[in-house]
């Protein structure tokens, strides 16, 4: 059997930036705010249905989010949405620089 060389690369606990999204801090937030509605849907053992007759969200809009369909989601809207659930966020943010790369020009 042969084996191959293969080199572990460590992610930079951020999967989109990890792929090359361009807008990957806000897709890695959207993504941990949708987590945290469906945390909140199971918690309540709420359906779809129940959760729109809580909230008065579109259950096609809770079914967007346990699917991970989150483009037709903004930030504040997903916000708004834990916020109709009961809850809370609250946001820290830290700002680092990024360390750029420099490519050498070869002829």
């Amino acid at each position: 059997m042969k084996k191959e060389n293969l080199e572990v690369v460590r992610g930079s606990g951020n999967v989109f930036r990890d792929l090359g999204n361009k807008n990957a801090d806000a897709e890695q937030f959207k993504a941990i705010l949708a987590a945290e509605i469906i945390k909140s849907l199971d918690r309540e053992h709420l359906t779809v249905r129940a959760a729109h007759g809580r909230t008065g969200i579109a259950a096609a809009d809770f079914s967007r989010i346990r699917n991970a369909d989150l483009g037709r989601f903004t930030v504040d809207r997903l916000m708004s949405i834990i916020n109709r659930l009961g809850s809370r966020i609250e946001v820290k943010v830290r700002v680092r620089r990024v360390e750029t790369v420099t490519h050498e020009k070869t002829a």
